[in-house]
């Protein structure tokens, strides 16, 4: 009998994952040993939470998809130990796709294969499956605890990059002998000599009335590098700031605590989201979110050199807090944009965002709002109205389907309708590789929060990864119909939207958005030119839906 391996290790594990992928396999084989089985395939998940539903995991993806495959090379999937592979109720969502494509579930904790029609089959898997959320529980909460005992009773440093301002010292061998065993040593934080008396004077400016975004531009002046800058082995993902200051650096400094040479802990915590409301099945994503002060674990004593005095770090906050109060919240109104996520800068390549003025939708260039740049190398403001691009947008694409190109747009269409499976494959592949990218982008990313939670901008660093994460999943996803369509059907089809530039000029903001989605429209804004450049490069040609509405 032809058996496929399916394992799991991730970092919370604490485990090497090739030791863990041997265990596993060895006590896989013991399982299937008495028939004879042979494992003919492996699918093992590396540095994957087991919180993760296996749609979303990628090696658990790849067997799933192996199931559908009238030519696998296996017929029962065999999993040394089911805490890893299946968490919360992953068995009762996973197991009747098993059953629907005829693929047998064997493991150790049933004696075998498991028996769909047996229900103490099904509850001892559900309760592994409720074991694994409890045993994850319970590894959250004592790591919890322990780290805030480390932190208030003995000031231990407990990881990650130190702040702007100081710099990592040995503090001996780790206090447990297994660690220290295999090299592990704690550190302290030391000044820096170069950095420590910029942050002593944006505290001094800042109590004197200096603005934040004014205080960002004299240091960006003064050819002082920004903590990135100051520190660029850690920071290759900020080079493009050319060194200058960011409001959100200068206001982080004074938000953070440990200048005043004591140990702060616990000022964010890690929050399970639901991914999707409407499917649960897809399980929850990790979102950082800001505690309370009287939620912070404050060490007893100094634990290394300050830099600021613990009154003048109270009296900038009491700023913040008084600024805050005084600041009117309006309830935001959601606007429509057709081209949000498409429109670039021409200067510096980021993303434009919406902005409603007037009552009309524009793009803007956030990027010199941000950061202490020269107008010399990029315009305080970089502002487009969207009314002034949509008409020649639609335009441009009604072109394609006038009387004088429509006969090339179908035949090109029919080509491009005709689904290459190796294409596909293809296709397929590198949209799971830039999954993988964005998954590193964001592991990176929540990473640094870790480390130094006092960068508020890496949140949106995160959003803009997770949007492409969104629309690249989707695309993996949305599989082309492997129809073909020839010429006189697509033809025909079109000429039932008649004047498609009408149509498109008809349309809601979120209809030409999905609309110039499809057709993979980006658009860069030239300030210097007053000039857009337009490019597309369609995802999928034609979608139709075949029985209904085109």
């Amino acid at each position: 009998m032809r058996f496929a391996f399916y394992g799991r290790v991730s970092t919370e594990d604490q485990q090497d994952p090739k030791s863990s992928r041997n265990w596993q396999l060895a006590r896989s084989r013991q399982i299937i040993e008495p028939i004879n089985g042979e494992i003919v395939s492996e699918f093992f998940d590396i540095g994957q939470s087991r919180s993760l539903p296996w749609k979303r995991r990628p090696e658990a993806t790849r067997l799933l998809e192996a199931f559908r495959s009238p030519m696998r090379d296996f017929d029962a999937v065999v999993i040394g130990e089911p805490q890893r592979a299946f968490y919360g109720n992953q068995f009762s969502l996973t197991f009747p796709v098993f059953v629907h494509y005829g693929v047998e579930l064997w493991v150790p904790e049933v004696g075998g294969r498991v028996d769909p029609g047996s229900d103490a089959h099904d509850l001892v898997m559900s309760l592994y499956g409720g074991m694994s959320k409890g045993e994850r529980n319970r590894i959250k909460t004592r790591v919890r605890t322990a780290m805030a005992a480390q932190a208030a009773i003995e000031g231990r440093f407990l990881g990650g990059r130190p702040p702007y301002g100081y710099v990592l010292a040995d503090a001996g061998p780790h206090p447990n002998p297994g660690k220290a065993a295999i090299g592990q040593r704690l550190h302290v934080l030391e000044l820096d000599v170069a950095a420590a008396p910029v942050v002593r004077r944006i505290f001094s400016d800042y109590l004197a009335g200096t603005g934040i975004y004014s205080i960002a531009e004299q240091l960006t002046a003064e050819g002082i590098l920004s903590p990135s800058a100051h520190d660029p082995a850690r920071n290759r993902h900020r080079s493009g700031s050319g060194g200058a200051w960011s409001k959100y650096a200068v206001r982080a400094i004074l938000q953070n605590p440990r200048y005043t040479g004591r140990q702060v802990w616990n000022r964010q915590r890690r929050d399970e989201v639901l991914l999707d409301v409407e499917d649960v099945a897809l399980g929850h994503e990790t979102k950082m979110r800001w505690n309370d002060e009287d939620q912070w674990v404050w060490s007893q004593e100094t634990t290394h050199p300050d830099i600021v005095s613990i009154e003048d770090y109270e009296a900038v906050r009491a700023i913040f807090s008084s600024a805050q109060r005084s600041a009117t919240r309006k309830s935001r109104t959601r606007h429509p944009y057709a081209l949000t996520g498409m429109m670039h800068c021409g200067i510096c390549g980021r993303r434009m965002q919406g902005s409603w003025n007037h009552g009309r939708a524009y793009y803007r260039c956030k990027f010199p709002a941000e950061y202490a740049i020269t107008e010399d190398k990029h315009p305080k403001t970089v502002y487009l109205r969207e009314e002034d691009v949509i008409p020649s947008l639609d335009n441009w694409i009604a072109q394609l389907f006038d009387a004088d190109n429509l006969d090339a747009t179908c035949k090109a269409l029919a080509q491009a309708s005709e689904v290459d499976e190796s294409e596909q494959s293809g296709r397929d592949s590198v949209l799971r590789a830039q999954l993988n990218e964005c998954d590193s982008k964001l592991a990176k990313y929540r990473t640094l929060l870790e480390q130094q939670p006092d960068i508020t901008i890496v949140g949106a660093w995160i959003a803009e990864v997770e949007r492409d994460r969104r629309r690249l999943q989707r695309l993996l996803n949305d599989r082309p119909s492997t129809r073909s369509f020839t010429s006189a059907e697509i033809k025909a089809m079109v000429n039932e939207l008649r004047d498609i530039a009408s149509v498109l000029a008809a349309a809601s903001p979120d209809d030409k958005r999905a609309a110039y989605e499809e057709l993979g429209v980006t658009l860069t804004y030239h300030p210097d030119q007053n000039a857009v450049h337009v490019a597309a490069g369609a995802p999928r040609v034609l979608r139709v839906c075949v029985g209904g509405g085109t």
